[in-house]
């Protein structure tokens, strides 16, 4: 075999046997990495350990303070009283229907309030003349007390618009200047280039605004769909006939505390589910337009 048949044979399995050996050396992770690796994940089981461990040390010592009467269980309730509130409830049928009543103002807002606040913030950033005189109207108005339009959103709206009119109210400023903010910052280096090649402005937000902001647009999600469950809320103080701040108002005024804090319980889980849904809409937003 001459030389040149060697190295063609050599090429063909030694460089490629080397290669996966190189390659196969590579994938294969040192037993330093590894034992990181484990750390890492200890201390994630510690830390959910340690969340579930304080949230039950809590629940403990507010059910023994008021079994003990350190506190009046009348002004503060309990954790064993509120889970058989809750029980009794959900025999009754009411959980089902008033949580499911706030859910959807909830998810009614927040869906109006991305829509009218995107729009908004995309002309804000189309029009910098605009953004520069409107900037000190939205300052005023994300400072303004929302609740002090309660009256006027139930003489304009109704019983039942006004909830969703004070959703929006409280998360469309926030909304506007979170999204206007991530537009502004969104590849800029790219955006002169792109002008400089004759780019229209609506290519540029196409091909380099509209995909760069996606974290600006999930933050602005996560920080959204708080406020709108905050603004449901208020509005069902003000006027509603169903629905958890109905629950909290209803209880309040017949001083049954157990009723109040089943109802505040109820809503914190509706407001962790909620975020949790944004978090996975906001992960696969990121994986698929997915922008450097």
């Amino acid at each position: 075999m001459s030389g040149f048949e060697q190295f063609g044979e050599l090429d063909e399995k030694g460089w490629g046997g080397m290669a996966e050996n190189s390659a196969a050396t590579r994938a294969v992770p040192s037993a330093a990495y590894r034992a990181y690796l484990r750390w890492q994940r200890g201390r994630i089981r510690r830390i959910r350990a340690g969340r579930w461990l304080l949230l039950l040390v809590v629940l403990g010592i507010w059910e023994l303070a008021a079994r003990l009467h350190w506190v009046d269980p009348m002004l503060t309730s309990m954790p064993s009283q509120i889970a058989t509130s809750f029980w009794a409830l959900a025999g009754q049928g009411q959980i089902g229907y008033h949580t499911w009543v706030t859910v959807q103002e909830t998810l009614g807002g927040f869906v109006l309030s991305m829509a009218v606040g995107g729009l908004a913030a995309v002309v804000l950033w189309w029009s910098s003349f605009l953004s520069k005189v409107l900037e000190p109207y939205l300052v005023v108005l994300n400072a303004l007390p929302k609740v002090a339009l309660g009256p006027i959103f139930y003489i304009w709206l109704g019983d039942r618009n006004s909830i969703y009119g004070m959703a929006v109210a409280i998360s469309i400023v926030v909304t506007v200047l979170m999204l206007e903010s991530g537009f502004r910052e969104a590849g800029r280096d790219k955006l002169k280039l792109m002008e400089s090649l004759g780019a229209t402005r609506w290519q540029m937000f196409e091909l380099v605004v509209l995909p760069a902001s996606v974290p600006s647009l999930v933050a602005t999600m996560k920080v959204n769909i708080g406020l709108t469950l905050v603004g449901v809320i208020m509005g069902e103080f003000l006027s509603s006939k169903a629905g958890l701040g109905f629950l909290i108002l209803y209880g309040g005024q017949v001083f049954q505390m157990n009723l109040v804090m089943t109802s505040i319980a109820l809503l914190v889980i509706v407001s962790i589910m909620l975020y949790g849904l944004i978090v996975v809409a906001g992960r696969l937003l990121q994986k698929r337009y997915h922008f450097e």
